[in-house]
């Protein structure tokens, strides 16, 4: 039963975004900024799942949890790469948005494709230092010859439980990160959208208001989906709500990221629609 739900969420999971990846790469009308950092979030929710579920497929299957120390850190460092990312890209999304809502008719210039791969090149990279240092640390721990993580997969709360030496190196970094890209990034998002919503108010029309904010309803949604979990989760010292928590973070919003911006996007239908017809 197990197996089945996993292999299910997995499956809609590539299912949700493997067809926006390709949507936007086929539909020249969704080359903008806002469907580059889109078609970049779907990306990573494929590759973030893929660090996590096959192996938990394999588990379910076989009943093997073992797992080497090197393909434990392997999978740290890709969890901790790609959810680092993805705060990062969804940070760069809010500023797409404010310059979208804030300055509307210097949009096109401002986000230019140079600046859309200065936000986007720096988020991939940083998370990928940021998992170095991170898997670095974890490779310094020291465990017992065989160590129990209270996980499905290479948790770094699990790991420092389990560490038998000095985890203070790894627990200041770990402070420190949550700040650059966790606390920052949502200070930025939350800065972004006083913004927003000041220039929507500033809207006369309450049609206008509506059309203006409902282009960033999408991303609000995805930001509370992916920051309310995290939050709760570092907030937490319950190992069973770590593992809840955990499954919510590395699922559900990977899963429900192409619903949301496919049911509450006109652009999106109608590029599907155009697509239909030109088969046709």
């Amino acid at each position: 039963m197990i197996l089945a739900a996993v292999l299910l969420i997995y499956l809609i999971i590539l299912c949700g975004n493997l067809p926006i990846i390709s949507l936007i790469c086929l539909e020249t009308r969704l080359h903008t900024s806002m469907y580059f950092f889109l078609c970049n979030l779907s990306t990573l929710d494929i590759l973030y799942v893929s660090t996590t579920l096959p192996k938990l497929i394999y588990i379910c299957h076989t009943g093997d949890h073992l797992m080497s120390h090197p393909t434990c850190l392997a999978q740290l460092y890709m969890y901790v790469w790609f959810a680092t990312t993805e705060s990062y890209l969804l940070t760069a999304m809010a500023i797409d948005r404010y310059v979208a809502v804030c300055f509307p008719l210097h949009y096109s210039l401002i986000m230019s494709k140079l600046v859309c791969v200065l936000l986007a090149f720096p988020a991939w990279f940083m998370a990928s230092v940021n998992a170095s240092i991170v898997t670095s640390l974890c490779y310094k721990l020291k465990f017992f010859s065989v160590v129990k993580v209270r996980n499905f997969f290479c948790d770094i709360k699990a790991l420092l439980l389990a560490a038998i030496n000095d985890t203070m190196p790894l627990r200041a970094h770990i402070f420190v990160s949550i700040v650059y890209t966790g606390v920052i990034p949502a200070c930025l998002i939350f800065a972004s959208y006083v913004c927003i919503i000041n220039s929507v108010l500033k809207i006369k029309s309450s049609v206008g208001r509506w059309k203006t904010f409902s282009s960033c309803s999408s991303h609000i949604t995805i930001v509370a989906l992916y920051f309310g979990p995290a939050i709760s989760l570092y907030m937490t010292d319950s190992l069973e709500q770590d593992v809840v928590l955990t499954g919510i973070y590395v699922t559900l919003v990977p899963m429900l990221n192409p619903l949301v911006y496919s049911l509450r996007n006109k652009d999106i239908k109608q590029a599907i629609r155009r697509i239909i017809y030109r088969e046709k």
